[in-house]
């Protein structure tokens, strides 16, 4: 393997525009589908850098992709920088908000679009230098917290074309993903009834909330004969104004999840028979909307092994002993069990437990394991070969979605990891211009994985991107 640092050096060289762009959007965190901070702040960094830049898309004002060269392969970055409701923090090591009840950066998305924003920059940079054909773009994908960006994208057409995508997420640990998730549909019931003085004239209510209430019944019965890995969640978004005033309107919010694609197809099936019985039963109307859904994850073990090469030949995170003591201080903040159980489910040491920053590269797990979230990099996965690098920027056993993810992401251990992920990302992209016969054999298993099937973006016929749900 004849690998070309350069992508990596270039990246070194520039390290502090990219922690500054990541400090940035930490500072700016924004919910799904209003991150137009960071899209902003990308798009026009990015053009400065001489790429064109395509917006609005897939119908969604924060996506964009941003492209540059010519001819093949066309290697494609995927970005992502929406934050959570309710994860404000600073960047310390105890909980506390910058502002009560604001989003914040529980997921490290700031670090996520920036380093694939930098792999995409260093790649171009490096195409330059060598002379060598290709294409490269960097896509700015909103609201893969709620499932939708990716798939109204796919919807466009817009990873068609790609020969390869590379991404990464924040991590407790250093590896290349090698597993599937889970598939999902998010949904929404809505039932309309009639309004009445619940005490004086209840006869002539209707009433939306008691549909709601029944179809939870009816789902939570059904939970008995579903199978084993499936996962079905919901909240009530919408359960009326006041007890003496009959609802009129209710809403209930739906997220469904499976192993298989088809087997979410099933099971929402089955769901939406029971609302329709609800409505039935409290003589209301329903309507369904914000129905999307995303599919289980297509892994590439061709991509995934070469890239986990680069990333053993980067070697580990040099974290110093202040880093360590910090990351430390924020594990501490979590009760021992939950960070116990997290280590475990997480595949990772014991030892973890004690040294929570975890800075040596692992191996990867096990391929045949099904990891119990959902993402919307699945979808490109069923179009392109996809791999996904992780790179440790907090600490282990800390739980995703946590006031911890946010604090670590705004300071250096989250800036450590981010740019070992984009240079592990560059690096690995350099070797598909090196080895044409990798991106050969990673097309061919790709080819394989899809078993004669062909890409069809779960969302129903003229839906619309959902709106966002501001904090």
């Amino acid at each position: 393997m004849a690998k070309n640092w350069g992508p990596a050096d270039w990246i070194d060289e520039r390290r502090e525009r990219f922690i500054d762009m990541s400090d940035d959007i930490w500072a700016h965190p924004q919910v799904a589908l209003d991150e137009t901070y960071a899209c902003e702040l990308q798009s026009e960094f990015l053009a400065k850098e001489g790429f064109d830049i395509k917006s609005n898309v897939g119908g969604m004002p924060t996506a964009f992709y941003a492209e540059w060269g010519s001819g093949s392969p066309i290697i494609g970055f995927l970005g992502e920088y929406d934050a959570l409701p309710n994860l404000s923090q600073t960047a310390t090591t105890a909980q506390e908000q910058v502002v009560a009840g604001g989003p914040g950066h529980g997921c490290g998305h700031n670090m996520l679009g920036t380093a694939s924003l930098a792999a995409a920059v260093a790649l171009k940079a490096w195409l330059e230098e060598s002379g060598k054909p290709g294409t490269v773009r960097y896509y700015g994908c909103p609201a893969e917290e709620t499932g939708a960006g990716k798939v109204f994208m796919a919807r466009d057409g817009v990873f068609d074309d790609l020969d390869a995508a590379i991404t990464w997420h924040p991590w407790a640990s250093n590896t290349v993903s090698v597993t599937s998730s889970l598939a999902i549909d998010h949904i929404k019931f809505h039932f309309h009834g009639q309004t009445a003085h619940a005490a004086a004239h209840p006869e002539h209510g209707r009433s939306a909330l008691d549909a709601v209430e029944l179809m939870n019944v009816g789902v939570n019965y059904m939970r008995e004969h579903v199978m084993e890995k499936a996962r079905i969640h919901y909240v009530i978004t919408n359960g009326g104004g006041q007890p003496n005033v009959v609802p009129d309107e209710a809403e209930v919010w739906y997220y469904v999840r499976a192993p298989e694609r088809d087997q979410v197809d099933e099971l929402v099936a089955r769901i939406i028979r029971i609302a329709n019985g609800a409505a039935m039963m409290t003589d209301t109307e329903l309507t369904i909307h914000d129905h999307y859904g995303i599919h289980n994850m297509l892994p590439n073990q061709t991509l995934a092994g070469r890239m986990f090469e680069v990333l053993s030949e980067l070697g580990p995170i040099d974290f110093n002993d202040e880093e360590r003591a910090f990351g430390k201080a924020v594990a501490g903040g979590y009760p021992e069990g939950v960070r116990r159980a997290g280590i475990r489910g997480s595949g990772l040491p014991e030892s973890a437990f004690d040294q929570p920053l975890l800075a040596e590269v692992m191996e990867p797990g096990d391929p045949g394991k099904v990891m119990s979230g959902s993402t919307d990099v699945s979808e490109v996965s069923w179009i392109a070969p996809t791999v996904e690098v992780h790179t440790t920027c907090h600490p282990a056993g800390v739980p995703g979605h946590s006031w911890g993810i946010t604090a670590t992401g705004g300071m250096s251990i989250g800036h450590k990891g981010m740019l070992h992920a984009a240079k592990a990302m560059a690096v690995t992209a350099a070797e598909l211009h090196n080895d044409p016969d990798l991106l050969v054999r990673a097309q061919a298993e790709h080819r394989e994985s899809m078993a004669g099937k062909t890409y069809k973006p779960p969302i129903p016929e003229g839906a619309v991107p959902p709106q966002p749900v501001l904090s």
